[in-house]
């Protein structure tokens, strides 16, 4: 048999990554919409409207962030050890635990969302008119009191299918309310209402998903165990904090770009950075549903001791990232300008581009912001690795430096330089954080082989 029938039979006959390839898959299409929703809500509202909707969709994101204790990495990592050894009692325990912390914590971000609303619309969106549109938005988060919990639970259950449907029903949801205000010409009300029921039926539908998905997994009574067999409380209070630190921190540095720059520079600028990040969600769109189903696979194989499996599972699933991430950044270099932001003639002889020409500053962000983007898409896997491992201390720690010193050099150095700036800390932050875990995480592969009877 040639090399490359050994190369092509050895791939397609890894089950592992099938898996893996197959349920990011169902996660696809759902996503794509939601690319091609951004670029006509762009097109429908302009640079300073669209940059708007981007600071007030990402202040909300980022309060209910803030104080969300990120239950999903919680659950994906204590429910599927639980679920592969057999320990069902311990498993429904931690269900329940982690319902009743997502559904508190939920209710105060909406509370500190009503507090903030008015400070966020007059020096981040500069405009105090859109307070309203802040608190109509926060209803998302009261839409979304265990999301979090259900989502880990499906994916411990491997329901990637489910959860596809219900981002693709989201994304349906979403696109006929925007599609009709760009018929018809409707503003920004109209546009929220749109993301706002879409992120309705994203919070509901894997919660009732989950709830059906429990009963079959652990049993019809799943609920009624006791939350005194969990084994410690410290333990999952350490994870869970680290955990939501982490997000926290990751919510300061690279979640709340448009924040940054909206309170920096104003809404024009926040809008060319919101467009450069809806291109580059479209250029890397095929990898990132990986990040969710890679995880589970991670905790299993450690469970079990499977180091060879899982060193060839994170080798794999890196060159297929790291190769679609190179022909992107090339094909972006190459032909970005004229893919995006250049009038072209299609077979009709119409003049059409995919962005207004408003929207060109955006090219240069979505350059820089690829380069950091890029490295961190093909070494997607680091932070599971360390958390599968239950080490949640080191990214907290590598990212709580990393925030410290990005951020004093956005208040020092952005308001000189310009917002291009702002893209190119990010870009550093990403490269330098994810490839010092993607490092550990590889040294505790080969560690714990080592000491593996």
């Amino acid at each position: 048999m040639s090399l490359f029938g050994r190369f092509f039979r050895s791939w397609s006959s890894d089950r592992l990554l099938g898996r893996v390839v197959r349920n990011s898959g169902y996660l696809f299409a759902s996503n794509g919409i939601s690319a091609v929703l951004s670029i006509i809500t762009a097109n429908l509202l302009g640079v300073e409207q669209f940059g708007a909707l981007g600071i007030i969709i990402s202040f909300v994101s980022s309060i209910n962030g803030l104080l969300s204790f990120r239950m999903a990495d919680v659950v994906v990592r204590y429910l599927g050890e639980y679920t592969t050894l057999g320990e069902l009692d311990k498993a429904g325990a931690l269900v329940k635990a982690a319902i009743l912390v997502e559904g508190c914590t939920s209710i105060t971000a909406y509370g500190v969302l009503a507090l903030a609303a008015p400070l966020g619309a007059r020096y981040i969106a500069h405009d105090p008119s859109t307070t309203p549109l802040f608190f109509l938005f926060g209803i998302s988060i009261l839409g979304m009191l265990a999301t979090e919990t259900a989502t880990g639970v499906l994916q411990v259950g491997d329901h990637f299918r489910s959860q596809s449907l219900i981002n693709l029903l989201q994304s349906l949801v979403t696109a006929a309310v925007i599609v009709y205000a760009y018929i018809t010409g409707a503003g920004m009300m109209a546009v929220m209402v749109a993301y706002l029921s879409g992120k309705l039926v994203s919070g509901i539908g894997p919660m009732i998903l989950a709830w059906r998905a429990l009963k079959r997994m652990l049993g019809p009574h799943w609920w009624k165990a006791p939350l005194s067999v969990l084994p410690s409380w410290r333990e999952l209070g350490r994870f869970a904090v680290s955990t939501n630190l982490s997000g926290t921190i990751n919510k300061v540095v690279r979640d709340s770009e448009l924040l940054w720059v909206g309170w920096l520079f104003g809404t024009s600028p926040a809008g060319y950075f919101k467009t450069a990040l809806a291109v580059l969600n479209l250029m890397i769109m095929p990898i990132n549903p990986f990040i969710s189903t890679t995880y589970p696979e991670i905790t299993r194989a450690i469970t079990r001791k499977a180091w060879a499996t899982l060193r060839q599972l994170l080798r794999r699933v890196s060159l297929i990232a790291g190769s679609w991430t190179v022909l992107i950044a090339l094909g972006l270099a190459a032909f970005g300008r004229q893919m995006f932001f250049t009038a072209w003639i299609p077979w009709n002889g119409s003049l059409h581009a995919i962005y207004k020409e408003e929207y060109l500053p955006a090219l240069p962000l979505l350059i820089i912001l690829m380069a950091g983007y890029g490295l961190a898409n093909s070494l997607y896997w680091n932070r599971s690795l360390l958390l599968a491992f239950n080490q949640p201390g080191l990214p907290l720690r590598v990212a709580f430096w990393g925030m410290v010193i990005k951020v004093t050099l956005t208040i020092v150095l952005v308001p000189r330089l310009g917002y291009q700036w702002e893209a190119v800390l990010l870009s550093v932050y990403l490269a330098v954080t994810v490839g010092i875990l993607a490092w550990r995480g590889l040294s505790l592969i080969r560690s714990e082989e080592r000491n593996t009877p």
